[in-house]
């Protein structure tokens, strides 16, 4: 498989139970969940929108876990992934694997939220790509289970036509180790998301993510994670590779609006390179993201920005949300560019024609005109 899944259409849902009635605390999961959706909603790592990125903290009942996990599989139709960082269990009877809640208590599984609902939720979801990630703990039974069926863990929580990482960590000191912020495994993953893999390929596919991952925890002693996947889906490029982007250090001291600047205009040179490449999915969540800077003194260079992700939403077919985006612009620009606005209300004149708005396509040409005319004064 080649090029990341889809932003737009792909949505993720990062569920952890940091703090527990009557089990050990994990204060490290709340670290984890913070800085892993930052990563995946960075535009150098995945560019996923913040909107798509649910973070579910300390859930005290099943459906606060599951109801997200729910709504996400009915709008994602690319790629969905869940990740859940917590206490894992077993109920005292059986086998099965839960995931711990708020008030969940030891050998009562009845407590937690079963992980079969989980897999259910999953199987429902409208997305062709599905990925899982499970940084449990487990005790006594459990980890004795483990070490004599290496796959059990990873063959119950299969579920048809994802991938699944689980972690299996097999006491507290593995999972969250004193003095470190993280969980072992969450750990190593973001390491790999941050800084790359050197000599790596462009895209890290996650066969890639989970034998680097697995080497890394070997080399410190640490409890191995295991994996299931099916219909090739390991192939499946999940994040760029940091480590293929060239640094510069900063010849002298910077501003804060000399680094937003900086970031507007790389990243629209970026999108500009995305979609040269035939790669205009990758380049709307850039242009997107890029409109959050505000950048002081500099509002012109966000006027491109504006009217490069206009061009490319209306040529995707997203005409609404490229009127919406021009309009915006247009008021911006009636303040702070002066005569730009003419450029602007040309290009949404033609979107408002073209979508049959003649009233409003010439109203906003007579705004124009208006415009041009007083720029003729002025300069008179």
């Amino acid at each position: 498989m080649t090029g990341l899944p889809d932003p737009g259409a792909s949505r993720a849902v990062l569920i952890g139970t940091a703090s527990y009635r009557h089990l050990h605390a994990l204060p490290a999961v709340e670290a984890n969940l913070a800085d892993l959706r930052a990563e995946l909603c960075d535009a150098t790592v995945w560019g996923l929108p913040s909107q798509h990125c649910a973070v579910v903290a300390d859930p005290q009942h099943a459906a606060a876990m599951l109801d997200p996990v729910r709504q996400a599989g009915e709008e994602a139709t690319d790629t969905l992934l869940v990740y859940y960082a917590g206490h894992g269990m077993r109920d005292a009877d059986s086998a099965d694997l839960y995931l711990g809640l708020k008030g969940s208590r030891e050998n009562a599984g009845y407590t937690s939220v079963a992980y079969q609902h989980l897999r259910a939720e999953l199987r429902l979801a409208r997305a062709r790509r599905k990925i899982v990630v499970l940084d449990c703990c487990f005790s006594g039974r459990a980890a004795r289970t483990l070490a004599a069926t290496q796959n059990v863990l990873a063959a119950q929580a299969a579920v048809d036509g994802a991938y699944v990482i689980t972690a299996s960590p097999r006491d507290r000191m593995a999972l969250a180790p004193d003095g470190e912020r993280y969980t072992a495994f969450t750990g190593e993953l973001l390491t790999l998301l941050r800084e790359g893999l050197k000599d790596g390929p462009e895209l890290l596919d996650l066969d890639t993510v989970f034998r680097v991952l697995e080497e890394r925890l070997r080399g410190k002693n640490r409890p191995l994670p295991q994996r299931s996947q099916e219909n090739g889906v390991g192939r499946l490029g999940l994040v760029r590779n940091r480590a293929r982007a060239v640094r510069r250090a900063p010849a002298g001291p910077v501003m804060a609006a000399d680094v937003r600047a900086a970031m507007v205009s790389a990243g629209l040179s970026l999108a500009r390179m995305l979609r040269a490449g035939g790669r205009g999915r990758d380049a709307l969540p850039v242009l997107r993201l890029v409109l959050q800077e505000r950048v002081p003194n500099g509002e012109g260079s966000l006027l491109a920005v504006q009217m490069e992700l206009a061009d490319m939403l209306a040529e995707t077919g997203q005409t609404g949300e490229a009127i919406e985006v021009l309009e915006l612009a247009f008021q911006q620009a009636h303040k702070i560019y002066g005569p730009e606005a003419v450029v602007v209300c040309r290009r949404l004149a033609d979107l408002l024609q073209e979508s049959g708005n003649h009233i409003q396509a010439c109203e906003v040409l007579k705004h124009a005109l208006d415009l041009a005319e007083n720029g003729v004064r002025a300069q008179v």
